[in-house]
C-alpha cells in the first residue's frame, strides 16, 4: 500500500497532508488495498456500502445495465478520485449501480466510522481529511448537475456539444481526450451510437471539429 502514498497525496481528500503523514494515518483510517482484473466488479447493485474508496491506479466506470441487457455508464472514476461516499451513511440504502473495473486496477478502502471520527492518537491531519471530504463531496455535486446538463439536450447534437465544450474547458485546450470509447461515450450519453457517430461526422464536416478514436479538436 506504501508505494500508493504518493497518490494518495494527490487526492483531493489528502489535499494539504504530507506523504509521511498519510503513512502514519493508513492504520487510524482503517485503509486496505484491494486489486481488480479489467472486467471485475468493484461494487454490484444491491450491495450496502461501509467504506469510502479511493481508486490509485486503473480506471471505472459507474454502470447499469437493464433488464434487456442496455447499458448506461452514468460515470468515469480515474486515479485519484474518491467514490462510493454518497452511500455510506446510515439511510443511504444499497448501491443503485454496478462499478467495473476498465483495466487493470487498486483501490484502497477507509473505514467511514474511523475517517469522520477523530481517532485516539489525535493525528494532527485527521480534521483536515475530513474539511477535504466535504469539499470533494461538493465538487462531486458539481459534476452531476454537469451530467444532468448534458442530459438535458433535446438532441443528440446537443448532448455532444454540451460534454466536448465541458470537457474542452475543463482540461483548458481545444485539444483533448475524453475517457470513454464510441460505444462508451453512446452510453453515457443515452443515446444511440449509430446516430452518434452520424451526428459526429456531420459536426466534422461542417468544420466545427475533428476527430481520432478518444481524441477530439475542436474549432
Amino acid at each position: 500500500m506504501k508505494k500508493y502514498i504518493p497518490v494518495l497525496k494527490r487526492t483531493q481528500m489528502f489535499a494539504g497532508v504530507g506523504e509521511n503523514e498519510i503513512g502514519s494515518m493508513l492504520s487510524c483510517l482503517g485503509a486496505r488495498l484491494c486489486t481488480y482484473k479489467k472486467g471485475e466488479y468493484v461494487f454490484r447493485q444491491g450491495e450496502h456500502l461501509n467504506d469510502i474508496t479511493v481508486l490509485v491506479e486503473g480506471n471505472l466506470h459507474i454502470q447499469r445495465d437493464d433488464y434487456w441487457g442496455n447499458r448506461s455508464i452514468l460515470g468515469h472514476i480515474s486515479a485519484g478520485e474518491m467514490f462510493g461516499e454518497a452511500y455510506v451513511a446510515p439511510e443511504s440504502g444499497a448501491l443503485m449501480n454496478d462499478v467495473v473495473a476498465m483495466e487493470d486496477s487498486a483501490v484502497i478502502f477507509f473505514n467511514v466510522n474511523r475517517v469522520i471520527t477523530t481517532c485516539p492518537s489525535a493525528c494532527r491531519f485527521h480534521a483536515l481529511v475530513v474539511r477535504n471530504m466535504f469539499f470533494a463531496i461538493s465538487e462531486k455535486n458539481r459534476k452531476l448537475v454537469q451530467k444532468l446538463n448534458h442530459m438535458s439536450g433535446r438532441t443528440t447534437r446537443e448532448k455532444l456539444i454540451s460534454y466536448l465544450s465541458e470537457e474542452s474547458k475543463r482540461q483548458n485546450s481545444a485539444k483533448f481526450e475524453i475517457p470513454f470509447n464510441r460505444q462508451q461515450l453512446a452510453d453515457f450519453l443515452s443515446v444511440d451510437r449509430s446516430a452518434m457517430s452520424n451526428e459526429l461526422c456531420k459536426m466534422r464536416d461542417e468544420g466545427l471539429l475533428e476527430f481520432e478514436k478518444n481524441r477530439f479538436r475542436m474549432f
